[in-house]
């Protein structure tokens, strides 16, 4: 899997790490984007990560650690990505020092992202009025009194603004981080760092983020071993009705449990495999659209170009030029 691949240029990520922070999210963006990859065969991280914050000392969420010894604010201005991770005491504004290090570097031009409850330090920055952002269902009420002019979207995973990117609870910062990596090297890489996590390659940022998920006092009904069945087959033409049957219920009780397990219908999980799928086979060189279309399941060219433009904002062969092997001539039909 690894060959093919080459080490892209430093793409500098700063997160900052104000006081209170929550672990958890500082975790992820250092494992998503600054650990060493081998598994896909380069000599260093896809990523240079820098930790920086306010003050020398900064304790963490509920003092469980103290962190000392990284840079100061003055590195954001080096970031092509800036993190801010969430902290639970979101109604207490953030330092003016923290602010205005968020506002430059936005406006500077750099890439945003906010990781549960670090959409507040954003919103009080202003940088997301009058546009779409999400948090941690728990703290969407305090969000909309607080920020009133935000676009609040409380029942999805993340949502990407291209410059300004937000998750919502903890777990979805898991998912916005595999969208950046997939967004900045591809469906492969990103299947690559999802599988060292042990962790579900792709999660469309529409899926609700809160699923209840009750101890079940039944046999257990999880969706995995039809998930599993379901991906060998992509090709095939599946229907949601041949999943009900694989699986032996109706239609109607498959797509509760979808809802109820994944936060998302059959028929856009099975797209949305379809699509990765395609985005794979562009990147391992195949060059025939009709044939990425018939392989992946999405049957003629132009669905695959619509549904590879809405998931990635690219067309098939723009995605081949960034992705491809050695950047890629355009798909022929």
């Amino acid at each position: 899997m690894a060959q093919g691949f080459s080490q892209p240029p430093a793409h500098r990520v700063v997160v900052i790490v104000d006081e209170g922070t929550n672990p958890f999210e500082v975790g992820v963006a250092t494992e998503l984007f600054g650990l060493p990859r081998p598994e896909l065969g380069l000599p260093g991280p896809l990523y240079d990560v820098t930790l920086c914050t306010p003050t020398p000392e900064v304790r963490m969420n509920h003092g469980f650690f103290t962190l000392t010894g990284v840079p100061g604010l003055e590195a954001v201005d080096t970031a092509d990505t800036l993190v801010v991770p969430g902290r639970p005491d979101n109604v207490v504004p953030r330092g003016a020092a923290v602010l205005d290090a968020i506002r430059r570097t936005h406006a500077r031009g750099a890439r945003v992202v906010s990781l549960c409850t670090g959409s507040f330090a954003l919103a009080e920055a202003g940088l997301l009025d009058g546009r779409r952002a999400t948090t941690h269902w728990r703290w969407a009420d305090t969000f909309r009194e607080l920020h009133p002019k935000v676009l609040l979207e409380p029942d999805v995973l993340f949502v990407d603004e291209g410059d300004i990117l937000t998750a919502a609870g903890s777990a979805a910062a898991l998912d916005l981080c595999l969208h950046v990596v997939r967004r900045d090297h591809g469906a492969e890489v990103a299947n690559g760092v999802s599988r060292r996590l042990v962790f579900a390659a792709h999660r469309d940022g529409g899926q609700k983020q809160f699923v209840e998920r009750p101890v079940p006092d039944v046999p257990d009904e999880s969706l995995a071993p039809l998930l599993a069945w379901a991906q060998e087959r992509l090709g095939e033409p599946l229907t949601v009705a041949d999943l009900a049957t694989r699986a032996a219920v109706s239609p109607a009780t498959l797509h509760r449990r979808f809802r109820a397990q994944l936060g998302t219908t059959p028929l856009a999980w099975l797209t949305g495999e379809r699509v990765a799928l395609a985005c794979r086979l562009i990147e391992r060189g195949e060059e025939r659209l009709d044939v990425v279309a018939a392989r992946s399941g999405l049957g003629t060219a132009a669905n695959l170009r619509a549904r590879v433009r809405r998931d990635t904002g690219l067309s098939p062969s723009a995605y081949r030029r960034r992705f491809g092997p050695g950047g890629g001539e355009p798909l022929v039909s």
